[in-house]
């Protein structure tokens, strides 16, 4: 009970968009996604908390180490204990929780990135893992499910950075890759002095095309018999890209506007999803 509590309770004060898709799981698998996410918050928060890259680094390590505990249930921290029992349920591979971790890394060791090669493969460890670690949980009949995960999670990631992409620059992170900058003609230092002009809109337009493919990617990848379990995963894609939508309707703002759509937007798409998924089961049984 403790360990759900702990779970829940991260993932309810971190008022993320998925909160609204987890509700409407099943118990079991509600428990499981709260621990998951719980597992992802808190080690999303050793990097973006306080102190410096070197210590971060050190906490990241010893994250890790307590990770590998907790695999064996021998954990200081119950979550971690709590996540191994859900990995053995679920038959999750654990590579997915180190591969996360990695991803975390790359934020300590690297602020730009040269191509968007190289911009996949972060956008991989830190969302397209979140996503097969769900899928296992979800549970799918056709391996070709495991792409939507993937390129879900890509599509998710880089909206995130396309709406964060002003707080990002105010830490020194810059996500889009500088081989975009040079082919619109928009320069990091434009964008560190928070320079609005068309090359920057036409830049942003690129990147949010780029996850629109992946939207569209991901939607067709989603197997028929699989589009009912993955109920909860649709709705984060319709949240998404609803937000994606804002953000192209402003014109990709450098107010500092954290761009997101309404709760009852949010509620509208989530009984969408829901509904759809329930008569997909009831036909299916029919």
């Amino acid at each position: 009970m403790l360990d759900r509590d702990i779970a829940f309770d991260i993932t309810r004060k971190s008022k993320t968009n998925f909160l609204i898709s987890f509700a409407m799981l099943p118990e079991a698998k509600r428990e499981a996604i709260h621990t998951v996410y719980a597992f992802c918050r808190q080690t999303d928060d050793i990097v973006d908390e306080g102190c410096d890259s070197a210590s971060k680094s050190v906490r990241l390590l010893n994250w890790t180490e307590e990770l590998e505990k907790g695999l064996r249930g021998e954990s200081r921290h119950p979550l971690l204990n709590k996540l191994s029992v859900i990995a053995e349920r679920f038959h999750i591979p654990v590579v997915h929780f180190f591969d996360l971790i990695h991803g975390m890394t790359m934020d300590l060791e690297k602020s730009r990135y040269q191509s968007f090669e190289e911009l996949y493969e972060y956008c991989w460890h830190v969302a397209s893992t979140v996503g097969l670690i769900c899928s296992e949980i979800f549970g799918y009949t056709n391996e070709r499910t495991r792409q939507y995960a993937i390129d879900l999670g890509i599509a998710l990631q880089l909206t995130n950075i396309l709406r964060d992409v002003k707080a990002d620059a105010e830490i020194g992170r810059i996500y889009i890759p500088k081989e975009d900058f040079e082919r619109f003609g928009y320069s990091y230092d434009e964008l560190l002095e928070m320079r609005y002009n068309e090359a920057f809109v036409r830049l942003m337009q690129f990147e949010a095309d780029r996850a629109r493919r992946y939207f569209a990617s991901a939607r067709h990848a989603l197997a028929a018999e699989d589009h009912a379990a993955f109920f909860a995963a649709r709705i984060m894609d319709g949240i998404y890209s609803r937000i994606l939508d804002k953000i192209e309707r402003k014109r990709f703002p450098l107010s500092g506007e954290r761009i997101s759509i309404s709760t009852i937007s949010k509620i509208r798409i989530a009984l969408y999803e829901y509904f759809s998924s329930a008569s997909l089961r009831y036909a299916s049984s029919s």
